[in-house]
């Protein structure tokens, strides 16, 4: 098994951590361990990465009791209830057959486990064969207790091409996103946190995030340079509220060995499911760096 394509290993070599990423990167493989399939197991949420039937990626949110995502074998995984209604990626989950990448991420012990294969459509929700299995350090990740679930909820509220004013302040006050990449080999998830006011909003249409150190596999910047597709998950811990966008995105190589990344919004989904849990305020990571100056408006 390849642990990585060509996207992440040239991105590995401009940083100067290709020895440090092969290290890493034996942590990867293709099956679901028993102390993985146990914490699966516990988890009441997933975050699922794909694109749709149109080629737009996302991500979303699936919530349900412990259990609604299992393993069922050591290279498989279940996933009863599917997504909500309505959800961007719902058509394509029915169907099957798509490069999927899933994050189960509990932020009560800051644990998080990432999963990526194939969705195979099943009777009441879907499967993932899964083919690259691996957890990642608890950096960044801000710690939370999962309070009630709301039974009710009117769905999606909102599809726009842009922003509201609502939302730009939602975005600017997240510690938490999700984001879903894809190359030709497969999809991905990934998680990016930080204090408040970490991802900044350059216009209704453009968000910019400063791409803090991590694991030196460099996953989603790797899928970026091979596939500028993404699609993002923002979750308001406290409502249940999802914001969901798709675009593309860039990584921007800054003086100095830092980067950022620029994504250009296409499609906009907001919604307030049903069954959606609600979870504490945070205690936020102690690795989060101070959020970025305002820099102002690109230059296109």
């Amino acid at each position: 098994m390849e642990r990585y394509h060509r996207g992440s290993i040239a991105v590995q070599e401009r940083v100067g951590v290709r020895a440090a990423a092969e290290h890493v990167g034996r942590s990867i493989g293709p099956g679901i361990k028993d102390i993985a399939a146990a914490f699966l197991a516990r988890q009441p949420h997933l975050v699922v990465g794909a694109a749709d039937t149109a080629g737009r990626m996302w991500a979303s949110l699936l919530t349900g009791p412990p259990g609604f995502a299992r393993a069922a074998g050591p290279a498989r995984m279940e996933v009863a209830g599917g997504v909500p209604e309505g959800d961007p990626l719902a058509a394509a989950l029915a169907a099957g057959g798509i490069p999927v990448g899933t994050i189960a991420l509990d932020p009560r012990t800051r644990r998080r486990m990432r999963l990526n294969g194939t969705a195979r459509a099943v009777p009441g929700g879907f499967a993932v064969e899964a083919e690259r299995v691996f957890s990642n350090c608890p950096k960044y990740l801000q710690k939370r207790q999962p309070l009630r679930t709301v039974p009710d909820g009117p769905g999606v509220l909102r599809r726009a091409h842009a922003l509201d004013a609502r939302q730009e302040r939602a975005v600017r006050g997240a510690d938490t996103f999700f984001a879903a990449t894809v190359h030709a080999e497969g999809a991905d998830a990934s998680h990016r946190g930080g204090m408040p006011g970490f991802v900044e909003v350059l216009s209704p249409s453009e968000l910019r995030w400063p791409d803090y150190p991590g694991n030196s596999m460099f996953l989603t910047l790797g899928n970026l340079a091979a596939d500028p597709r993404a699609g993002l998950l923002f979750p308001h811990w406290e409502s249940g509220a999802l914001l969901q966008l798709s675009g593309r995105a860039r990584t921007v190589y800054e003086p100095g060995g830092g980067r950022s990344v620029l994504f250009r919004i296409e499609e906009a989904v907001e919604s307030l499911h049903p069954g959606r849990l609600l979870w504490s305020a945070p205690e936020f990571s102690p690795a989060n760096p101070a959020p970025p100056p305002h820099r102002g408006r690109t230059t296109r």
